[in-house]
């Protein structure tokens, strides 16, 4: 790079590095999802909750990315300019679910009651309630809509990375006014989907059970968690033609503050739902909560509300801890810790109810598609600028202060 920090014409080269991570991570992913796959497709019930564990928390991360890549565009914020990059790159990791919901479709009849439901595990009149859910509720519509949701964000993410990426090279003003107009436009599609997505993937284990706060209460967490990538991805990222050179304590800040914002979203959501279904003591309501207010459950509830929002909470008010990143990369990582535990939480019940499990297959699911989600995003980065060199307002961006 030639000139000052605050140059607008960065002289940067395309980024060509990251070879060997993402060789890593490609690794770790073919081993760690093909372990759980063959435990999953020889019958382990554990291996299938566990991958869909890892599907929802990281096809979360990769559709919360692209729903706040939009968000920026419809708000036509300029301070993140030279973050929009890898939050691009991370959007475009949702075409990698398409193929990761396969191994979940293969083995739907064992984790999702209602695709064959029986009198062992429902009562007269949930069979019937289930009855008058078929219309919603049945193998063939859940497939098609699971592939449909991936497709559309895919379809999206790619285009504003392409766009993006293509005035790298042209400067066309044009293209961004594209992207403006397409992320403004797909904002409530793309919420669609991530809502729809939780209740297919998450709310139907328990089919008679339901909330109208659980897709806010999914996108909570999940867009806590794209942050705290977010934040680790500055942190990574200092070095010759990577974007984190050009990231000021201001954009960490903001970052910072974003973090802050959703842990305490998620902690008002988290609550209202409970006190909500709890007060309405609705009969098809309240055996959730009940479930997981068991001796064998409680603990963990307990650990969500310190860890997930109380803890955090008061440590990320911390104006310094908010512009560090030696600070703030922690708490990225604790945040990143919490929502697994979260979707832990909310999936293992359905499991088992009446205790906790620890298998195997929870780490190799995880680190497993986490790494093929990984080196999917290197794999579409190198060949480009980590920053977009000829965006109009990257000058901007690079001299921002807090108003």
């Amino acid at each position: 790079m030639s000139g000052s920090h605050h140059d607008v014409d960065l002289k940067v080269n395309k980024f060509q590095g990251g070879k060997s991570w993402m060789t890593y991570a490609a690794a770790v992913g073919v081993l760690g999802t093909g372990a759980t796959v063959g435990a999953m497709l020889t019958g382990s019930r554990e291996a299938q909750f566990s991958y869909l564990m890892s599907f929802c928390y990281w096809s979360g991360i990769a559709i919360t990315s692209l729903l706040l890549l939009m968000i920026f565009h419809a708000f036509r914020a300029k301070w993140m300019t030279v973050l929009r990059r890898p939050l691009e790159t991370m959007a475009t990791t949702v075409t990698v679910f398409l193929v990761l919901f396969i191994p979940l479709v293969l083995v739907m009849k064992s984790v999702f009651p209602w695709v064959e439901p029986s009198h062992k595990v429902f009562s007269e009149h949930q069979l019937e309630l289930l009855v008058h859910k078929q219309s919603y509720l049945n193998t063939t519509f859940f497939i098609v809509r699971g592939f449909s949701y991936f497709a559309i964000a895919g379809i999206i993410a790619n285009l504003l990375f392409g766009w993006s990426t293509k005035q790298d090279t042209t400067g066309e003003v044009s293209l961004l006014g594209k992207a403006r107009k397409l992320g403004t436009g797909g904002i409530p599609l793309v919420s669609l989907v991530l809502t729809f997505a939780s209740f297919d993937w998450l709310m139907s284990l328990d089919p008679t059970w339901f909330s109208t706060m659980f897709g806010v209460y999914f996108f909570a967490g999940s867009m806590m968690s794209t942050f705290a990538v977010l934040i680790l991805a500055c942190w990574r990222s200092r070095g010759a033609n990577q974007f984190g050179e050009h990231v000021s304590p201001e954009h960490l800040h903001n970052l910072g503050k974003l973090l802050f914002a959703f842990t305490a979203f998620w902690g008002y959501i988290a609550f209202s739902q409970m006190m909500l279904i709890w007060m309405a003591g609705l009969p098809e309501e309240t055996p959730f909560f009940i479930l997981r207010m068991q001796p064998q459950w409680i603990g963990i509830g307990v650990f969500l509300v310190l860890g997930h929002f109380l803890v955090p909470f008061f440590i990320l008010l911390s104006r310094g801890g908010k512009r560090s990143i030696g600070r703030l990369a922690p708490m990225a990582v604790w945040a990143l810790f919490v929502h697994a535990v979260d979707l832990y939480w909310l999936i293992f019940p359905a499991f088992d109810q009446g205790k906790v499990t620890l298998h195997w297959s929870l780490f190799t699911g995880f680190f497993g598609i986490g790494g093929l989600a990984i080196a999917a995003a290197i794999w579409r980065i190198r060949g480009h600028y980590m920053v977009p060199v000829k965006d109009p307002f990257l000058k901007v961006s690079l001299r921002y202060r807090q108003p």
